[in-house]
């Protein structure tokens, strides 16, 4: 319930403020995305070295969410897995989203026992407030039309597609309802303005 009400906050509030594409980390170090309309019917992404690389949660897109400044969302939904305030800090300040990842994944570590039952709401605030801080990133969101997006890597097969688009692909199924999201409230924005 709690994740619930910090969406609903995020995109009723507007917690984050957009931040300008000219300062995004991601861009100074990665080819950016042409925003152009994608034709195909599947659109695979995974590496922040490729085309598409913006969806990856290893992108360099820093979010704030709660007033506080994640470098990325991979360092958002790591941190979450520990009620701990000091080790979502030592996330938080990791160098990179690969660290941020390694700690997040450290057995050793006590992760919260409700982890399963709330990650992909912690997936979902994460994604609402990259989405919706960087207008380029909705744009190219958007710009996929009505693509099947899938986070393509044998590597996972919950939050990608197991390589073979067999797996959950939880976050290419996130990132295709945000897009729908934007959709709808670009239409409610539309009837407002011709009214």
């Amino acid at each position: 319930m709690k994740i619930l009400i910090s969406v609903i906050l995020l995109l009723t509030l507007g917690l984050g403020q957009g931040f300008a594409s000219d300062d995004v980390p991601h861009y100074k170090i990665y080819p950016r995305t042409p925003i152009i309309e994608y034709q195909d019917e599947i659109l695979d992404f995974y590496s922040v070295k490729n085309i598409y690389g913006e969806f990856s949660n290893f992108a360099l897109f820093p979010i704030n969410v709660e007033g506080l400044i994640w470098p990325s969302s991979e360092h958002y939904y790591q941190a979450h897995k520990f009620l701990d305030h000091d080790l979502q800090e030592r996330v938080r300040v990791a160098a990179s989203p690969f660290l941020a990842a390694q700690i997040g994944r450290d057995a050793s570590l006590p992760m919260r026992e409700d982890w399963d039952d709330i990650k992909d709401g912690v997936m979902l605030v994460a994604l609402h407030a990259k989405y919706s801080q960087y207008p380029v990133l909705k744009d190219l969101l958007r710009s996929t039309g009505k693509s099947h997006l899938y986070e393509h890597t044998q590597n996972d097969c919950y939050w990608a597609d197991c390589g073979d688009h067999s797996g959950r692909n939880m976050l290419g199924q996130q990132l295709m309802q945000i897009r729908e999201e934007t959709k709808e409230t670009t239409r409610s924005e539309i009837l407002l303005n011709d009214q």
